[in-house]
C-alpha cells in the first residue's frame, strides 16, 4: 500500500510540474511563488544595502515585477521606506534647516512655529497661504509677515510659506503642487508630521489658492479653510472626502466673493444631500464684515483639527482641475493620459471595485493594498453593468515603489495594481 500510495504521489507531481511548463508564465498575474518571492525580496535589500536608490530606479528592475506572498509585500514595504527615509535625511535636511524650497529659478521660503507635544503618531501640519496677488514684491513680503502671525494651533506645524511669484494666481500656478507636495515629503520625514493630519488654509489670494489646491490635491489635506478667496469656476467635485470650511465678508463684494462663497457653499449643501457620507463643510459668511473678518474666521482651525485624512476612502470623485494630476488616492492614469476634463467616480467594496461615472479617461488604474482588501482572492472591477476585470491582482515591489516615488506618503503606498480599459471615457 505504501508503493502504491508513494507512486500516486509522484505521478500527480509530475503532472503538477508538466501543467506548469505548459502554461506561459506572467509574472504580473500569477499567485506568489514563495521562493520566488523571497528571492525578490532578497534582491531588494541587497540593491538598497548596495546605495540608496530612488523608488524609480527600484521599479524598473526585473525583481520587481515578480509577484509577492502578503509577509514579503509588508517587508518590502518597510524596507522601500527605510530608504526613502534616508535618502530624504541625505539630500534633504538642509532645505529644512535653510527654510527654502528650490524648483528651477523658483524660490518658495518658508517659516513655521510648532505647537503643543507631539503625539505618538505625528504632529499635524498646517499650511497657511498669504493674500497679495498681483501687487509689488514689497506688498506680496508684507502680506507674508502678516501670515506668519495670523493663526495660532493648540498642536502642529503652522507653517507660512511665501509665494516664489508675485502673479495673480500666485498659489494656483503649476509650480505650486510640485513645491507643496515636496514640503509635505520633507517634513514627514524630518519634522515626523503625521501624512493623515496635513491641513491647508489661505486668506484673500490664499483663499483663492485653497478653493484650486484643495480640490486638485485632494488626497493631500485632512482638511481645507477658504478665507476670503473667491474661486474663479473651480469644481469642487473632488471635494468628496476633505472637510472644507468656507469663510467670506458678508460685505466683501469685490469680485463678488460674498455672493460667489455663497453660491459655493449651496453646491457644497446639495452634494453633501445627494452623498450624506461626503462633502462635510462649515460655511460661514460674517455679516457685517468686509474682505477682513478681523479674525472671526479663525473658527475654522479647531473644526479641521477634529478631521483627519482617509488614505483609502470607500468611495473617491475624481474631477480633475486646473493642473492635471496623474493620482488620486487609490486611482490614477497613465501620465499621457492626464487632462483636466476628465472625471471619474468609483467606489469600493470588498473583494469588489465599481466605477460609476468615467469621462475623457480612456484608461484607468486602480490600485489595491491589504488594508482595502484580501489581494490572496480575485477582486472584480465593473462600470457600466460589465465586467472589466476579475482574477488576482499581484503584491510587486515596482508597484509599491512607483506609487512611493513622487510622494513620500507611506499611507499612499499601494501593493498591487490593475489597468482597465473604460471606452466611454475616450
Amino acid at each position: 500500500m505504501t508503493t502504491v500510495k508513494a507512486l500516486l504521489v509522484a505521478l500527480l507531481s509530475m503532472a503538477c510540474l508538466a501543467a506548469s511548463k505548459a502554461e506561459p508564465s506572467d509574472d504580473r498575474w500569477q499567485p506568489a511563488d514563495v521562493a520566488r518571492s523571497a528571492a525578490a525580496l532578497k534582491a531588494l535589500q541587497q540593491m538598497l544595502e548596495a546605495k540608496p536608490a530612488d523608488s524609480a530606479e527600484v521599479a524598473a528592475k526585473t525583481f520587481a515585477r515578480v509577484p509577492l506572498t502578503r509577509a514579503d509585500a509588508q517587508a518590502a514595504r518597510e524596507r522601500l521606506w527605510k530608504a526613502h527615509v534616508e535618502k530624504i535625511r541625505k539630500d534633504r535636511s538642509g532645505e529644512i534647516e535653510n527654510r527654502v524650497l528650490r524648483v528651477g529659478k523658483l524660490e518658495m521660503p518658508f517659516y513655521f512655529k510648532t505647537f503643543g507635544k507631539k503625539p505618538a503618531n505625528g504632529r499635524s501640519l498646517w499650511l497657511s497661504l498669504h493674500g497679495g496677488g498681483g501687487a509689488p514684491k514689497e506688498v506680496n513680503d508684507s502680506q507674508w509677515e502678516n501670515q506668519k502671525r495670523l493663526y495660532t494651533v493648540e498642536e502642529g506645524i503652522y507653517l507660512a510659506p511665501r509665494a516664489p511669484t508675485n502673479t495673480w494666481n500666485l498659489w494656483h500656478e503649476a509650480h505650486i503642487d510640485r513645491l507643496l507636495g515636496r514640503l509635505i515629503e520633507d517634513l514627514i520625514v524630518l519634522e515626523d508630521v503625521n501624512p493623515d493630519r496635513v491641513y491647508i488654509l489661505g486668506y484673500s489670494a490664499g483663499g483663492d489658492g485653497v478653493y484650486q489646491l484643495a480640490p486638485r490635491m485632494a488626497d493631500y489635506w485632512a482638511g481645507a479653510a477658504m478665507m476670503a478667496g473667491h474661486p474663479n469656476g473651480v469644481s469642487v467635485l473632488s471635494l468628496r472626502n476633505v472637510p472644507f470650511a468656507l469663510q467670506v465678508g458678508g460685505n466683501d463684494s469685490a469680485y463678488n466673493r460674498n455672493k460667489v462663497g455663497k453660491q459655493y457653499g449651496e453646491q457644497l449643501a446639495r452634494l453633501r444631500q445627494d452623498d450624506p457620507k461626503g462633502y462635510p463643510h462649515f460655511v460661514k459668511i460674517h455679516e457685517g464684515r468686509g474682505h477682513w473678518m478681523n479674525l472671526a474666521d479663525k473658527v475654522a482651525l479647531p473644526w479641521l483639527a477634529k478631521f483627519t485624512r482617509d488614505s483609502t476612502p470607500e468611495r473617491v470623485v475624481w474631477k480633475q482641475t486646473g493642473i492635471a494630476r496623474e493620482r488620486c488616492y487609490w486611482l490614477a492614469v497613465p501620465p499621457r493620459q492626464m487632462n483636466t476634463a476628465s472625471l471619474v467616480i468609483a467606489q469600493r467594496k470588498g473583494q469588489t471595485v465599481q466605477i460609476t461615472a468615467a469621462e475623457k479617461t480612456p484608461q484607468l488604474l486602480i490600485r489595491f493594498s491589504d488594508r482595502m482588501a484580501d489581494l490572496d482572492r480575485p477582486v472584480t472591477v465593473t462600470h457600466a453593468g460589465k465586467e472589466l476585470f476579475a482574477g488576482t491582482v499581484s503584491r510587486t515591489i515596482e508597484v509599491l515603489s512607483r506609487t512611493l516615488a513622487g510622494r513620500g506618503d507611506p499611507k499612499l503606498m499601494f501593493d498591487a495594481e490593475v489597468a482597465v480599459d473604460l471606452p466611454s471615457g475616450k
